[in-house]
């Protein structure tokens, strides 16, 4: 199967330039999006191998990763796996992903920390429970951690669905709008690396566009 990994990246130059690496020397073509970073995390990741794609401002996570898609989908790519710039998620896992999505074609692979969630924050794992419970429902699929970033989805599903979300929302948006297009979405465990970095999520401004949508789409037709 032929994949690239897309990285959504804002001010990561401490970590952009390990992950980038250990995932060229593993053979993967890695895109990175420089969302307007103020530091060099386009220049560290171009130097370690990955394509770079820069927004001369900050656009935003969902922005990011339309731009990335739309990129693999150019380039004739089959899947697309994104990844977070900040270390979080482990190269290790991957190939998890692409057993699945052998097995499980024109799908959404998503990763799933709940089932060892060992050093997560009380805060995040009692929002993401609350979440994934709810979006599971819209989505009429038993999903049990859809806020993870860590995720294989088929490029023919992207050929498909319209993604808007601007920000950290599109994560559940492709969910959604994949389950009402009728694709299958499976998980796979992976691990989470928590780290000391400061979340970038907003816990107002992002829940309150996290619900914002949510209220959109249970009033949005089935496409």
């Amino acid at each position: 199967m032929r994949f690239c990994i897309v990285i959504p990246a804002f001010n990561e130059a401490k970590t952009i330039g390990q992950v980038v690496e250990t995932l060229r020397l593993k053979g993967f073509a890695v895109v990175v999006i420089d969302d307007g970073s103020c530091d060099h995390t386009g220049q560290i990741a171009q130097a370690r191998g990955a394509v770079v794609i820069l927004h001369e401002k900050n656009k935003g996570k969902g922005a990011s990763l339309q731009d990335g898609f739309y990129y693999a989908i150019q380039k004739n790519y089959e899947w697309v796996l994104t990844m977070d710039g900040d270390g979080q998620h482990d190269p290790a896992d991957i190939p998890q992903f692409i057993e699945k999505a052998k097995a499980n074609p024109r799908s959404v692979i998503t990763g799933n920390r709940m089932h060892n969630h060992q050093g997560m924050p009380l805060v995040r794992l009692c929002t993401n429970r609350f979440m994934s419970g709810l979006i599971s429902g819209l989505c009429k699929q038993e999903i049990p951690d859809t806020q993870c970033g860590f995720r294989l989805i088929s490029c023919d599903i992207l050929k498909e669905i319209k993604l808007t979300a601007g920000d950290y929302e599109i994560e559940t948006e492709v969910l959604i709008k994949a389950s009402k297009k009728n694709f299958k979405i499976y998980s796979v465990p992976v691990q989470t690396i928590y780290l000391d970095e400061a979340s970038k999520i907003n816990p107002i401004i992002d829940t309150l566009r996290f619900i914002r949508y949510i209220i959109k789409e249970i009033f949005s037709p089935k496409p």
